[in-house]
């Protein structure tokens, strides 16, 4: 959906802010085609992006951010192009790490790292490591992730653990179920943002985002903005309250 431009400075939020948000940062290459400059001009902005809109998610009193910032699928991209946004996670891991801590700023993980060369996976390692004790926001990359390949791995781990006898098939249940996936320790987010104008969630948090608040901006990741975030906040705010006065009114 495209949300109307609103002055948020002037307009306070109501009720506490969404406790995690999540965003599929889409757009990046249509960013840079459209001004005729390289794919890579446009991850690199996109990289810019996310800096800015952790700074606003921590203003606006957000908990969880979950950026979803290379998808299961993208290992099927051109050769170059993954080699490419491998060399600029290097350089985020490595030099973010300052950053975070002066936010307060802990960094998670999610997805298949078996997939990812070594020393990323040594890299993403030691960022969790060492902004493990930060507690302003936690920032969950998805990388190297798939919903589905998600949901398969916890049936998996379940499926093994009753074939050893160490778990009692009756006694799965949702919450069970949860726990074995990747973020089995992080709740499920309240509100999912996709930049680029397109409107699917494109195996992004499955089964996480079933009772999510979904918000579709008609515009590219790299053009995101603290006050678009802003919105979407405000945007799931009037759901809530119209599901808050539905509910009163049965």
């Amino acid at each position: 959906m495209q949300l109307k431009s609103i002055d948020t400075a002037s307009i306070p939020l109501k009720g506490s802010p969404p406790v995690h948000v999540a965003i599929i940062m889409d757009g990046n290459g249509r960013w840079a085609k459209a001004r005729g400059l390289p794919r890579a001009a446009g991850h690199s902005r996109g990289v810019e992006t996310l800096r800015r809109t952790i700074s606003a998610a921590i203003e606006l009193g957000i908990t969880y951010l979950t950026v979803y910032a290379f998808s299961s699928e993208n290992w099927g991209r051109p050769p170059t192009e993954v080699a490419g946004l491998m060399g600029l996670l290097r350089r985020y891991l490595r030099g973010e790490i300052a950053e975070f801590h002066k936010k307060g700023v802990r960094l998670r993980v999610i997805g298949e790292r078996s997939r990812l060369p070594l020393d990323i996976v040594r890299l993403i390692e030691d960022a969790e490591a060492s902004t493990a004790g930060n507690r302003q926001l936690t920032l969950v990359v998805a990388l190297s992730y798939g919903g589905r390949q998600d949901i398969v791995a916890a049936v998996r781990r379940l499926a093994e653990a009753a074939t050893a006898g160490s778990l009692d098939p009756r006694a799965i249940d949702d919450k069970k179920f949860a726990v074995e996936l990747f973020t089995g320790d992080i709740p499920d987010p309240d509100l999912v943002i996709r930049t680029s104008g397109e409107q699917r969630i494109s195996n992004f948090l499955l089964w996480q985002s079933a009772n999510s608040e979904l918000v579709f901006l008609d515009k590219y990741w790299p053009d995101f903005v603290k006050e678009d975030l802003a919105e979407a906040v405000h945007e799931f705010h009037r759901r809530d309250q119209r599901c808050v006065a539905a509910l009163g009114s049965e």
